[in-house]
Formats: C-alpha cells, sequence, structure tokens
C-alpha cells in the first residue's frame, strides 16, 4: 500500500545507473535509467526508477517516484520477524532473520534496502535466474510486504482477542482480590 506522507526526512540511495542507447541515423543517442532506494532508516522504504538524458535528472526523477512508492518494514528488534521469499520476474529474494550482532549479509541492492528501512540484522541470498538489479529490488519489496509480525497472525487466527480477554480476566481478579 503505497504511503503519501511525503513529508517525512528520507534518505535517498542510487544503487544502480543503466546507460541505454538507441540507434538513429545520425548515430547514437544515450539515456540513462537510475535505480534508486529511499527510506527513513527506522521502518519506512521504497524503490523508483528515473530514466533522462542527463544522471541528475534522471536521480531526481527516481525519489520522486520512490517517496511515492513507500512501504512498512516490519521489525522484531533488530531483524525481521520471519524468513521469507519474495519474487517478482525471474528475480527471488531470501530474508532470514538472525541474531543481533549478524549484520546486514546481503549484496548491493538488497543492502540497500534493508539498511534504509532499518533492519540491522538479516542474511539475505538472491536465487533467481538474474542479477538484473531492478528485479531483485522489486522481489525484495514483494518480501517486504508479504512479511508479517506476530501479532498480525495471531490476528488473523483470532487468537488475540482471546488472550486479551484472558489477561483483562487476571487483571479484574487482582483487583477484585480473589
Amino acid at each position: 500500500m503505497p504511503r503519501r506522507d511525503l513529508d517525512i526526512e528520507l534518505q535517498e540511495r542510487v544503487v544502480a545507473i543503466n546507460r541505454v542507447s538507441k540507434v538513429v541515423k545520425g548515430g547514437k543517442r544515450f539515456r540513462f535509467a537510475v535505480l534508486v532506494v529511499v527510506g527513513d532508516g527506522s521502518s519506512q522504504v521504497g524503490t523508483g526508477i528515473g530514466k533522462a538524458k542527463e544522471i541528475a535528472e534522471a536521480v531526481r526523477k527516481g525519489i520522486e517516484k520512490a517517496k511515492k512508492n513507500l512501504v512498512s518494514v516490519k521489525h522484531d528488534g533488530d531483524t525481521i520477524p520471519h524468513p521469507v521469499v519474495g519474487e517478482f520476474g525471474a528475480a527471488r529474494v531470501l530474508l532470514k532473520p538472525s541474531p543481533a550482532g549478524t549484520g546486514v549479509i546481503a549484496g548491493g541492492v538488497v543492502r540497500a534496502i534493508m539498511e534504509l528501512g532499518g533492519v540491522k540484522d538479516v542474511v539475505t541470498k538472491v536465487t533467481g535466474r538474474t542479477s538484473n538489479a531492478i528485479n531483485v529490488a522489486h522481489a525484495t519489496l514483494e518480501a517486504i510486504k508479504i512479511t508479517r509480525t506476530s501479532d498480525e497472525i495471531m490476528k488473523l487466527r483470532g487468537l488475540a482477542a482471546e488472550v486479551d480477554t484472558e489477561e483483562s480476566a487476571q487483571d479484574d481478579s487482582a483487583i477484585i482480590g480473589e
């Protein structure tokens, strides 16, 4: 679900620059496609692709698009709640939680997304039939989108209400003095 709060302070990182050429009658025309990752360093991250004749303009466009496509990163301390696989095109990205102090074990694109999303301890592996940076970035965001916290899972299973009622019953008995 895209976020529209564009007033938060975001860091940006250019992770891939592709030079694309078009052959015309007079020679070649070059353009640039730039993959940019933005994030607040704690819970929001997004990616965007900007295309233009100059790199600076492509980066600006990529940042604008990335700000419009922010997603929330679910945390369990400094890591992610559970192992998850994201797929996009031929790219597959595996994200696994790791103990404190491990750091971000990842390649360039996935590392940028995890660091700007505020994840400090995670092990990742790109296990697809492509190393295309754009597809890997999209696969990583898909993995982040399908990650759930334990509270969300309990709520989906209908167990959160039962736990709350048991806790409130214990609190009531403590107040009454039973």
